[in-house]
């Protein structure tokens, strides 16, 4: 039997095709490999959150599939006039809409701590069907595609919440909260960076395939969601924030209710004398410090919502010196994912020490360069800006997640998590309703720019190197 095979040529054309075969996939599971290793370096494989940085991934590439389908259609394919309506109107009914839903998302998804799987994996699976909803309507830009984006941006910020209340359920032992953040958004940028092109590519064959393509990668992530580890799930020790007075006194926990009858005569039910209301639950109990940084990146949120929609059309009408529109956002673009992707690796590397100097200072840093560019309007400032904006926007966030881990006590950390995110999405979308409603001049833009800023520093500097000089009462961060 074995000269037969030797005789026909079976045996080695078989190992032959074997080793053909193995060529042609070692390099995809190669890089497979080389991704799970990253991902799940130092403990992040056995805690969960390796899987949660290839969600986030999945998460980014889907999203900028989209961006691309909807950017072509809504902005490149019209003149610039028709473009800027046509963006208007997006914001109006896309925007709007969602500036009354954030603040329900927040306290909405804080209600359902033991289905956050879900929560992500229903985010993921709303994108992939409203992407194929979308695909018949991208090519016309027919109204129905408008509801459609809405329930899409309103499903990414869904998942942007959850996601921020769940990192600090899986970090490994003798993680920063900060080298966490750090390593899930380097996954989503290195995704959207892969993603983009092949968006771009897609966009060629049609206007409906770049949605295709992310109808495709969403219904991956849908099944990922669920290999999270079971403790996502897991509300053990947990509560919502509650409120506090202006000095940052957290008042006492609401003891059980009164076991004394109806003729007794304490008078109190659940700790409080009748007639007394209890405080709502809200993001108050974070303190200070807390309040102050999220007031700066309030501040840098905007910042970003602005620039991204008045630099879109300012540089479509007045592009950069000696460039092409396309090339002009091209390089704002660029500039602005650099800045981002910089200001995260310097975010682990810094490991949160002395986060309110820390973001302070960039605020202050992105102050200066703005005040600059409307000084000196050129190309190279407005590179300089985006390029500052990203980095500087990165670094307060990281900053700010590590004020929270080592201020806020753990069985109310996912609430404000949830809240503090929620109002941050907010903020991008007052930013972006400013830049489409600015007129397109670029001086007057960049001063725009400058007082956003300036209102940040205002509202939270002071107290930010106030609590800096103070220290942390309740010292956490690893």
């Amino acid at each position: 039997m074995a000269s037969a095979r030797s005789h026909d040529g079976s045996g080695p054309l078989r190992r032959t095709g074997r080793t053909i075969g193995h060529a042609l996939h070692a390099p995809f599971t190669g890089t497979a490999k080389g991704i799970r290793r990253a991902t799940h370096a130092h403990g992040a494989g056995e805690s969960g959150l390796g899987k949660l940085i290839e969600l986030h991934a999945v998460n980014g590439a889907g999203d900028v599939m989209i961006t691309v389908a909807l950017a072509s259609t809504v902005f490149f394919s019209v003149p610039t006039d028709e473009a800027r309506g046509r963006v208007a109107l997006y914001l109006a009914i896309t925007m709007a809409p969602f500036t009354l839903l954030a603040p329900v998302i927040g306290p909405l998804l804080d209600r359902l701590p033991h289905g956050r799987r879900a929560a992500m994996a229903a985010a993921m699976l709303a994108r992939a069907l409203l992407a194929l909803t979308m695909s018949g309507a991208v090519a016309t830009g027919g109204l129905e595609l408008y509801p459609a984006a809405l329930g899409v941006l309103v499903s990414s910020k869904a998942y942007g919440v959850v996601r921020s209340a769940v990192v600090p359920r899986l970090l490994p032992p003798g993680f920063s909260l900060v080298k966490a953040n750090s390593r899930v958004t380097l996954a989503g940028l290195l995704a959207t960076g892969v993603a983009a092109p092949i968006g771009a590519g897609l966009q060629t064959i049609g206007p409906g395939w770049p949605l295709y393509g992310a109808c495709l990668i969403f219904i991956g992530g849908t099944v990922l969601a669920f290999t999270l580890p079971p403790k996502v799930d897991s509300a053990k020790g947990e509560r919502r924030a509650r409120l506090v007075d202006h000095h940052g006194h957290q008042p006492p926990a609401r003891p059980a209710p009164s076991t004394t009858g109806r003729n007794g005569k304490s008078g109190k039910v659940n700790g409080k004398r009748s007639g007394e209301k209890e405080k709502r639950p809200g993001l108050r109990t974070v303190g200070p410090s807390v309040l102050h940084g999220l007031q700066a990146n309030a501040a840098h949120r905007a910042l970003s919502g602005f620039l991204i929609f008045f630099l879109a059309f300012l540089l479509r009408e007045h592009p950069l010196a000696g460039q092409s529109a396309a090339v002009s956002l091209g390089i704002v673009g660029v500039a602005a994912g650099v800045g981002n992707a910089l200001g995260t690796a310097m975010g682990s590397w810094l490991r949160a020490r002395g986060p309110e100097v820390i973001i302070a200072s960039v605020l202050g840093l992105a102050l200066c360069v703005a005040v600059l560019a409307a000084a000196f309007f050129s190309t190279l400032m407005v590179a300089a800006l985006s390029a500052m904006a990203g980095f500087t926007q990165a670094l307060s966030k990281l900053s700010l997640d590590a004020m929270i881990q080592r201020d806020v006590p753990e069985e109310v950390r996912t609430s404000a998590f949830a809240r503090s995110e929620t109002l941050l999405q907010m903020s991008w979308v007052v930013g972006g309703g400013i830049g489409i409603a600015l007129p397109l001049n670029g001086v007057l833009g960049m001063s725009v720019a400058a007082g956003i800023l300036a209102l940040g520093a205002a509202a939270s500097v002071r107290g930010l190197l106030s609590a800096a000089r103070r220290g942390s009462p309740h010292p956490r961060v690893a």
